[in-house]
Order: C-alpha cells, then structure tokens, then sequence
C-alpha cells in the first residue's frame, strides 16, 4: 500500500467515527439507562486494558543539512501493542499506548543513491486524555489528545559509520470506538496521528553530519478490549 493511500484510510477512517458519532448524538442522548444499566455502569472498576495489532505507517520526510533537495523515507510495520485505560468518570479517562518497532531510513531526493543509511528501534510510549461518548449502547467511540515521548535505540548506520536519532516530545491526536460484547469484553478500532520530528547526527569518513527526521506515523490499530 502506498504512503498516500495508506494515510488517506487513516484520515477516512477518523473522519468516518467522527460523522458517525455526531449523527447518532441526538437521538443516543434521548435514551437515558435503565437502573439496571446504571449499576452495572457503577460496578465497573475502572481500568481497562486493549491488545492491538498495530500498523505505524510513517511521513517520508527529512533533510540532511547543508545539502539542496535531499530527503528520508522510513519502513512501515505491524507490531503488537498493549494500552491501558483508566477512567476517572464515564466520559473522561487516561490511556497510556506501549509497544516497540524498528525503522530503517534511507535516502531520496538528491541523497537517493545513498540507499539504506541505518536502522533505528522506536519506542514510543503516548498518553492521551479522551472524552467518551456515552448512551450510545454497545458502541462506545472516543476522542482524545495527549503527548507523546519517542526514544530511539539500538541504532546501527549503514551507509553512514553511526547515526543518532534524538528522543523527542511530539503531541498526539486519537479517535476510536469500543464495541462491548458484554459488560467486560470488546473489539476496538483506533487511530492516531503522532506528530513527530526528530534531530540527528551521523559520521561519514569521520565527518559529521546532521539534519531532521520528519516521522509523523499514523497509528492504525484494531483489537480486543477488557474492562476489569
């Protein structure tokens, strides 16, 4: 699948939950729970746990300094991923994303012929703040916005003797939807947007270099919800 149509599902995809929260708003807020609802809401401790196969399709983006027209451009992968949820009222909650994955960068534009100039492993932890909407039966979608803090390790260069990708702060965009099977399973559907851009420095020959690494990855994950 190609960058642009791979970043066209994830901006379809959020934007489909979204018109689909806010058709159904009106009519959900009508239809208040029946008391047995409400205790089994109340019972509800409030941690939840998901298990997600996780796409991170990335922006291929970055320069190296002092040279006209270069570029990068990063692997995409698929990697398990494990977040945990805790709610502090039914529509506002925490959840913070754990998992780890590699990406490769390699050169375009006038640096194309460099080809593979090392590999990075990522691992970026992302806390979100969502509002979830509620009265919406078994189909409970969420939004939300948080930070996110990307560390870079086990680097190893390629084309270049060493690379170092500096760890970075970078915001966090999410929308999504659990669909509860019963009071305590689910299936989920997320996506994300992490707006990343990471300084880094590389020796060649022993001379240095350096530029920006432009990662943006989309986050595109579904899985299995547990809420304790």
């Amino acid at each position: 699948m190609s960058k642009t149509w791979s970043t066209r599902l994830g901006a379809l995809a959020a934007t489909t939950i979204l018109t689909l929260t806010a058709q159904v708003a009106p009519a959900a807020d009508l239809a208040p729970l029946t008391p047995a609802e409400e205790a089994a809401v109340a019972s509800l401790s409030p941690w939840q746990i998901r298990v997600r196969g996780l796409g991170v399709i990335t922006n291929d983006s970055g320069s190296l300094d002092g040279v006209p027209g270069s570029d990068l451009s990063y692997s995409d992968t698929v990697i398990p991923e494990l977040d945990i949820t805790y709610y502090f009222t039914d529509n506002i909650a925490a959840e913070l994303i754990l998992g780890t994955t590699y990406a490769n960068i390699s050169g375009e534009g006038s640096i194309a012929g460099l080809g593979k100039i090392g590999k990075t492993w990522v691992l970026p932890p992302t806390l979100t703040l969502q509002y979830h909407f509620t009265d919406f039966g078994a189909f409970k979608p969420y939004v939300g916005a948080g930070i996110n803090y990307t560390m870079f390790y086990n680097q190893s260069g390629s084309a270049v003797d060493d690379i170092d990708v500096k760890d970075t702060f970078g915001a966090a965009l999410q929308v999504g939807f659990d669909y509860m099977l019963d009071e305590h399973w689910g299936v989920n559907f997320d996506v994300k947007k992490i707006f990343l851009e990471a300084d880094y420095e590389a020796t060649s020959g022993g001379a240095p270099l350096s530029g920006k690494a432009k990662l943006d990855p989309w986050l595109i994950g579904g899985g299995v919800t547990y809420r304790f």
